[in-house]
């Protein structure tokens, strides 16, 4: 390996010589071609279905995303539909996904990629498009245009820090702009969009965070925390906050077929127009009658236990209002109130009595 320099003249990380750069890009490549997963949106190089299918998977498991991509595109097959459809539709087909913020930012996009006539065909036409960064523009360029960008994500960090055995904090700016030049050499330009996803599959598949699998690793030869013995102590990144842990009840309220529920306002900064399953800061006291379940839920550093509930009609509904529950189906609902919808349905399926079923419906 030979040492890079900054501007500076410090020293920034050290990369690998032009001729082990060539055997990584061919090796690297050789395995993608014959071990790369059949994901559903690798079977195109459309930018619409390469743009949907980086925006679902920030955050979220591939194996998550994939019948969220799937019944996404089965909805809106092409930037036009996306761009033509209610909130209230795009909301319902992206629900569970969580980060809604996704979803509305992907069809702002989509409305001015139909008012310019065309998807934008280069990295900075791509960047500026609402909700893309750099690697969402950086993927989409060298997947659907072959543009010589690096894609730099979790994956990647994690592959190039063990590969030139580097300690920079993959958590701070400094530790991602090195990790980002470092990407940027090790590129192959003949291939971008098939070295980009090469190197997001090895860290996904083989490079894992626990127990890596060296053995079967294409680049072993080429690894330096493998023949340092660090692998398994990379890549390093600063420790998040504590996770903060916290107790919610949720009221499953009915009257007959309705279901007593709130939505969200248009200015929420959370999810607004969702629908969700009221709590005491919405109705005021209650009756409580039964418990029906319990179930954990997190977002970013909290951990929550919901509460499910079964409760007497409130003598004042605040914000909420009865809905048909047979209308939910086709609503915004929370990943939270699916989840509780989950919990009653199996405690209806478990109760054996009529007074006990009286209860919870």
């Amino acid at each position: 390996m030979v040492l890079r320099q900054h501007e500076t003249g410090q020293d920034e990380i050290a990369m690998f010589e032009a001729s082990q750069i060539s055997r990584i890009q061919d090796s690297l490549l050789a395995w993608f071609r014959a071990s790369r997963r059949d994901l559903p949106w690798r079977r195109a190089s459309d930018p619409y279905r390469v743009w949907v299918s980086e925006i679902m998977l920030q955050q979220t498991r591939a194996a998550a995303v994939i019948p969220f991509y799937e019944r996404f595109l089965a909805r809106f097959p092409d930037v036009e539909a996306l761009a033509a459809a209610s909130e209230s539709d795009l909301l319902s087909v992206w629900a569970g996904l969580g980060y809604y913020y996704r979803a509305r930012n992907l069809q702002r996009a989509a409305r001015e990629v139909v008012a310019a006539g065309a998807f934008p065909p280069t990295f900075a036409g791509i960047r500026a498009l609402p909700g893309v960064g750099d690697y969402t523009a950086a993927a989409i360029s060298s997947i659907s245009f072959g543009l010589p960008h690096a894609v730099v994500d979790g994956n990647v960090l994690r592959v190039l820090s063990r590969l030139l055995n580097n300690t920079s904090d993959i958590a701070t700016s400094q530790g991602k702009r090195a990790f980002t030049r470092a990407a940027d050499e090790l590129l192959n330009g003949g291939h971008p969009g098939d070295h980009n996803q090469a190197l997001m599959e090895l860290g996904a598949t083989v490079c894992l965070p626990r127990k890596p699998q060296c053995l079967v690793c294409p680049l072993a030869e080429f690894c330096h925390a493998r023949a340092a013995g660090t692998a398994d102590q990379l890549p390093v990144k600063a420790k998040g906050r504590k996770p903060v842990s916290e107790v919610r009840t949720l009221f499953w309220i009915t009257r007959g077929d309705d279901l007593l529920v709130w939505q969200r306002p248009p200015q929420s900064k959370l999810m607004p127009g969702f629908w969700e399953l009221p709590e005491s800061t919405h109705v005021g006291q209650v009756e409580p009658l039964i418990e029906l379940g319990t179930f954990g839920h997190s977002i970013t550093f909290h951990r929550y236990l919901f509460r499910v509930v079964a409760a007497d009609v409130p003598t004042s509904l605040g914000p909420a209002q009865w809905l048909p529950r047979s209308s939910l189906d086709s609503l915004p609902l929370s990943t939270i109130t699916r989840k509780a919808i989950r919990v009653v349905g199996r405690k209806l399926d478990l109760s054996a009595t009529p007074k006990r079923r009286a209860a919870f419906a």
